[in-house]
């Protein structure tokens, strides 16, 4: 731990950015907060607060005071897997923009249970786009897109794959009007494959179910559906009730309806993100150049930027997404639960309720079915 915690000092850019080791009674006023992914998540106020800058006169680094933080509890230390979301946080976020800063790491002395103390952010993307949706103009939107897509390009660029893109996981700071990921619980190489799978069902790629295993085109995917989440202020398929039928739809190619008034380029470009094909969406770099090059475009006539910026969704009352209204729907839908929960997908196939005319058909169940009967994955759907 020591020996990462250097390299990750050595290559900081900025006193703001370097990482230590925190000692646990600098921590106060420590308070629950939620369970988030695989870990339960705490607040607390940093006493002294990190470095801020360097001080030329008395030749040392200066704190920036006492600050609230985010304490995410990495339990079950006998699981390595906790080191490795460690090292991934650390060597990806202090030197990336738009990934969530991680101050440090400290111990618990109770339980032996390692901490990282992360920048606390203002809220996530999906209670954002509750409160703000219908004043959102397209170069606002394209924004969060641009800054999700940029985090995840430095990502990728360092042979990392997110595994569990959603707009939980992307936080925004009212400061600077940034996004950023956040949550590397299941972050790693692409090599490394999760014997289980986990995430948020809507936003998981097709080929997952499918056993075909991860790899940088399942966070393509995963943005496809923060995209159409973001053009239309509520999360993919609110209205589905039944995991396993979702499930199969989604292997049939089952996409959300693109909304009336979305960009003709920024729905091309979703549509490929979420194509069946993993050959046909489009490599990190090559939707970084596209997003980069619809939200310039914006910027380049004045005219051009009052007519698109002002023009939002087309959405009846049914589809108008309100706090109240996604808070009675996640309680009905395969959103409802506050804690994750463990499936066995072989028994979730099992339930043959399917009915004729829906898009797909029993022979892909079947197909399916035997296909885990012999493996007999878990998944764990948030």
């Amino acid at each position: 731990m020591d020996s990462l915690i250097r390299k990750c000092q050595m290559k900081s850019r900025s006193p703001d950015k370097i990482i230590e080791w925190i000692p646990y009674n600098n921590l106060q006023n420590i308070e629950y907060l939620t369970s988030g992914g695989f870990s339960e998540i705490y607040i607390a106020d940093w006493i002294g607060g990190g470095y801020n800058n360097w001080d030329g006169e008395k030749q040392q680094l200066t704190r920036n005071g006492t600050i609230k933080v985010i304490l995410k509890i990495l339990e079950n230390i006998k699981n390595k897997s906790w080191f490795y979301e460690i090292k991934s946080h650390l060597s990806i976020a202090n030197k990336s923009t738009f990934i969530v800063q991680c101050h440090g790491i400290t111990q618990d002395p109770s339980n032996g249970n390692f901490i990282l103390v992360i920048k606390k952010l203002d809220t996530d993307l999906r209670k954002y786009l509750q409160a703000n949706h219908i004043k959102l103009t397209w170069k606002e939107r394209t924004k969060i897109a641009y800054n999700i897509i940029d985090a995840l390009h430095r990502i990728q660029n360092e042979n990392e794959i997110h595994r569990d893109l959603h707009s939980g996981n992307v936080l925004y700071y009212q400061r600077t009007n940034s996004w950023f990921i956040s949550d590397f619980g299941l972050c790693g190489p692409v090599d490394k494959q999760l014997g289980n799978i986990y995430g948020n069902l809507p936003y998981i790629a097709p080929e997952i179910f499918e056993g075909k295993g991860y790899d940088f085109s399942s966070d393509i995917y995963s943005i496809g559906m923060l995209m159409w989440e973001i053009s239309s202020g509520e999360p993919p398929f609110i209205e589905e009730r039944d995991k396993y039928g979702f499930v199969m739809k989604i292997i049939a190619g089952f996409r959300p309806e693109v909304l009336p008034g979305t960009p003709l380029e920024y729905r091309e470009l979703m549509e490929q993100c979420w194509d069946a094909d993993l050959t046909k969406r489009p490599d990190i770099n090559t939707l970084f150049n596209k997003i980069k090059h619809i939200y310039k475009s914006y910027f380049q006539n004045e005219n051009d930027v009052e007519q698109q910026t002002n023009y939002v969704p087309t959405i009846n009352n049914s589809q108008l997404c309100t706090s109240s209204s996604v808070s009675h729907s996640f309680s009905n839908s395969i959103y409802r639960n506050s804690s994750n929960e463990v499936y066995n997908l072989r028994d979730l196939l099992s339930k043959q309720n399917l009915t004729k005319g829906e898009i797909y058909n029993q022979n892909l169940h079947e197909e399916l079915k035997n296909k885990y009967d012999s493996k007999d994955p878990n998944y764990v759907l948030n």
